[in-house]
């Protein structure tokens, strides 16, 4: 009875929400709320870098001195005041602005990413992008039916020389190049951080194919080792990179306020879509951001932030290295929020998602960010982010038991 009830919508349904799927991090999310979890599994700042008490005042002060702009409705590129504000902010972190760039403010990145797909690629479009990549990239890229050529990563991060090949295969084809996708620094999930040598690499076939290149930056901001990197906005020369990024690792997720930055010309289409979409993000929030910004707060919570994730990196590649030495490969980032494991031998972590969690350990399967189906089995994408440094050894010290056990039946 009740699945005629439910299936007596489904000649309602869009083509395009037949090809939505539901992110299987944030269903991992769902099981484990309520429950007593040691979670790998969601990429969430840690709430005690979350500078509550500034906040609160700046919001006070917001709206009691500026509550007849702050809470009206903005453009839809966002309050001008606030995106000067964070051009400068991006140049002092040594994103180059040029004089023919533009910003548009989004709701979050994830927003950022999704309208500049929209506004970019077109049903059988050909995109480039790491595998494996993020999860929410190759879901926006198969919603809009773009075909999509996954390109390996190594340990430092998506192979150029394989790029080009799969990008001149597909030139001589005759098939409709649009843009590569990467996220290069600290990268989600694989946790590795691109060389200048490659990122000028890909601009330069990027240049050589007439291509696009959306860079996506949560994570640069979080680097412990001294890494030395060119944001691939800062190398292009020719207008090409569309850059995005987020408030949500930097100040607060809550806000939800991302960007996207870029040629005037394209980032004005980005905005025609994000016309149609939600109109305009938060001008509170915006408010809010960019007085956090002049107050310095935004520096400090990086600072913090930096400090905290670099002790949680080092307990959990510590944790892996006592329990994990003769079972599997990882990454070893250096900074952001993830490490990417790689077991020796066949094991899917999927199917081990339900014995983990009755153990009490989370953690998101790495075939969620295969484009191909099928590949990755044998790997998990751990993050040390959110969880509490005590709880870290236990947690690795169970999924090392629970991936045991299986290899040996």
């Amino acid at each position: 009875m009740s699945e005629d009830i439910y299936s007596r919508y489904s000649r309602f349904y869009s083509s395009f929400v037949s090809r939505v799927k539901a992110s299987e991090v944030r269903e991992l999310l769902k099981l484990a709320e309520g429950k007593k979890i040691i979670s790998f599994a969601g990429g969430l700042p840690d709430p005690r870098i979350f500078p509550k008490e500034e906040l609160a005042e700046i919001a006070r002060q917001v709206v009691s001195e500026l509550g007849d702009q702050a809470l009206q409705y903005s453009p839809t590129p966002g309050v001008g005041e606030f995106r000067r504000t964070l051009a400068g902010f991006l140049a002092g972190r040594g994103v180059r602005v040029g004089n023919d760039d533009s910003v548009v403010v989004t709701t979050g990145s994830q927003e950022a990413l999704y309208i500049a797909i929209l506004a970019l690629v077109d049903p059988g479009d050909t995109v480039f992008m790491e595998e494996p990549g993020y999860l929410a990239a190759i879901n926006a890229f198969n919603a809009v039916q773009a075909k999509i050529e996954p390109v390996t990563v190594d340990y430092e991060g998506i192979d150029v020389n394989e790029l080009e090949l799969k990008v001149r295969r597909a030139a001589n084809e005759g098939k409709r190049l649009k843009l590569i996708y990467t996220n290069p620094t600290c990268n989600n999930p694989n946790g590795t951080t691109m060389p200048d040598e490659r990122r000028r690499a890909l601009l330069e076939i990027a240049s050589k194919y007439d291509l696009l290149v959306i860079e996506d930056d949560p994570y640069s901001y979080f680097t412990f080792d001294e890494a030395r990197f060119t944001h691939i906005k800062s190398m292009d020369k020719e207008g090409r990179v569309i850059y995005t990024g987020t408030f949500s690792k930097i100040l607060v997720p809550g806000l939800r306020l991302g960007w996207a930055l870029g040629p005037e010309e394209l980032v004005g289409k980005i905005e025609l879509i994000k016309q149609i979409v939600d109109l305009h993000s938060s001008t509170l929030s915006q408010y809010i951001a960019m007085e956090a910004i002049r107050r310095g707060l935004v520096d400090k919570v990086i600072e913090r932030a930096r400090s905290l994730y670099r002790k949680k990196r080092d307990i959990m590649l510590n944790s892996l290295e006592e329990h994990f030495s003769h079972l599997a490969t990882w990454t070893r980032p250096v900074g952001g929020f993830f490490i990417f494991v790689r077991v020796n031998g066949d094991l899917d972590f999927k199917s081990l998602m339900p014995r983990s969690l009755e153990r009490g350990v989370a953690y998101v399967p790495g075939e969620s960010f295969y484009v191909v189906p099928g590949r990755g089995k044998n790997t998990a994408r751990l993050s040390y982010s959110y969880v509490r440094e005590e709880e870290i050894g236990d947690g690795i010290r169970i999924l090392s038991e629970v991936v045991r056990e299986v290899l040996a039946r």
